[in-house]
């Protein structure tokens, strides 16, 4: 069994209320140099048998339809574990 990972994140263009609140709350309670902070989600998949090309596009269309919001949101596909496995949308 193999892990794959979709992060989900607001585009750069839509306000993140939660990350600004975050990013509001850091200084006070005593961290700096911190920029800026978006917040978003993290699925993880166990996926049965061998991670093929097909299995991540399939992913792909998973977290096109469900996992993502596309008008707001992007999302990145990765085998956990493999640095090639990553697929931006």
């Amino acid at each position: 069994m193999a892990r794959v990972v979709v992060d989900v994140m607001l585009k750069p263009e839509i306000l993140d209320p939660q990350g600004k609140a975050v990013h509001g709350a850091l200084p006070r309670l005593g961290f700096e140099g911190i920029a800026d902070v978006r917040q978003g989600k993290r699925f993880e998949l166990q996926v049965e048998g061998e991670v093929t090309e097909a299995r991540l596009a399939e992913v792909h269309r998973m977290a096109e339809t469900l996992l993502s919001n596309p008008v707001i949101e992007d999302f990145e596909v990765h085998v956990e574990g493999v640095a090639s496995g990553k697929h931006r949308a």
